[in-house]
């Protein structure tokens, strides 16, 4: 990634101690971080903190004389790619809505010409009162992206919204914000991600190893490179992606069903879902009790074949994807998958392969079309999703 700069805005709240959790993620996620305090702000966390954290002078005063040739708060907008404001005051809502430059940070807020985002934080009387509300509704017609608080017990006392979002929330707001060139505006886009379960009885069911850590990843990625994303996910231990439709599903017949339902209207479908081919043929109303000294047989039916289907009722320009995981001949069974399913592109990537296993952080994908193959190197899930995201871009251009 081409190094951004992020400019953070701290103003006085006890919230201020996230914020020195958010300078240390952004600057760790590779971002020039210049923080820029209110002096209300100080009286909670020094300067020094972030200085520490960012490596880049923290600002305060307006007319520091400790100063360079230029002017701080209009050198700082020009070179600002994002800026976020952690939290946020009532106090700062209400200047930034209504152009009022009056100290370091409102004056910076008002020569940024870059994305902003704030992040309210106060007692939730402030926050719900109507004068709040109306400033948050100014900043949003002026193109602000405002991240609504959570709801819980505050240093006040009160208990309800006010309460400034986690470090890692404001993360991805940032990285959705700034992070990526919006290459994929105005695409819809559907992912599926996770396993699926199939009871057997009330307590067993037959699932596999998928984390959907695959899935999630295509599905931030896809977000963050500005389409309008689908994500239907079976079970999983992981937090859902901001800025993208979940849809939740369990069995395979309800991912067949929700995916369908929605295929139709999607210019892009990517299928990394590992889902069962086999269910139950029958589910018992009660848990099935052992029977000493002898075995079991299950039988088993075959679900719907989604991305079969897909392939069956793909629309012309719609994009399908689907992914293949092999421990055998690789190449040869994802291309009888492309070709049998009418799909445009297949991501495979090996079981037997280091690195490339379910529920790590890596994957090893080789990208398949009809024209040949493209072997990745071993990546993180994030890289592979953007990687894979490119080949999709630069393939479904030639159907267009």
């Amino acid at each position: 990634m081409e190094k951004k700069t992020v400019v953070l805005g701290v103003t006085g709240g006890i919230a201020c101690y996230k914020s020195a959790a958010l300078a240390s993620k952004l600057t760790q996620r590779g971002y020039n971080v210049e923080v820029v305090l209110t002096p209300n702000a100080t009286q909670f966390i020094g300067p020094h903190t972030f200085e520490s954290l960012t490596h880049n002078r923290a600002m305060v005063d307006t007319f520091d004389r400790n100063f360079q040739s230029h002017v701080e708060h209009v050198a700082l907008a020009d070179k600002a790619d994002g800026l976020i404001v952690a939290p946020a005051t009532a106090n700062i809502i209400a200047k930034a809505a209504h152009g009022i430059a009056d100290d370091m940070l409102s004056t910076t807020i008002l020569a940024c010409d870059c994305p902003k985002l704030v992040a309210p934080a106060m007692n939730t009387r402030m926050y719900q009162n109507p004068v709040t509300q109306d400033n948050l509704r100014i900043l949003r017609q002026y193109g602000w992206q405002v991240l609504d608080p959570a709801s819980g017990r505050l240093a006040c006392g009160a208990v309800g919204l006010g309460k400034m979002p986690e470090p890692e929330d404001l993360l991805e707001a940032v990285d959705h914000a700034i992070r990526y060139k919006k290459d994929l505006a105005g695409v819809r886009l559907l992912v599926t991600a996770g396993p699926t379960q199939e009871a057997l009885d009330p307590v067993r069911f037959l699932t596999n190893h998928s984390s959907g850590k695959m899935g999630y990843e295509i599905a931030r990625a896809a977000a963050a490179r500005g389409a309008k994303v689908t994500l239907v996910t079976g079970p999983t231990n992981l937090k859902k992606p901001a800025f993208v439709d979940v849809v939740d599903v369990v069995t395979a017949q309800e991912m067949f069903q929700a995916v369908t339902a929605r295929a139709g209207e999607q210019d892009v479908v990517v299928k990394a879902a590992a889902v069962a081919d086999y269910r139950p043929a029958e589910t018992a109303a009660h848990k099935i009790k052992k029977t000493p000294g002898e075995g079991m047989t299950l039988s088993l039916e075959r679900t719907q074949d989604i991305l079969a289907y897909l392939g069956e009722h793909k629309r012309p320009g719609q994009f399908l994807c689907g992914f293949s995981m092999e421990t055998e001949n690789l190449i040869e069974n994802s291309r009888k998958k492309l070709w049998g399913k009418n799909l445009d592109l297949v991501a495979a990537n090996s079981l037997t392969q280091e690195g490339a296993g379910f529920g790590g952080s890596t994957n090893v994908l080789t990208l398949i079309t009809r024209e040949g193959e493209e072997a990745l190197d071993l990546l993180s899930k994030e890289e592979a999703a953007h990687r894979l995201l490119d080949k999709i871009a630069g393939e479904r251009g030639k159907l267009l």
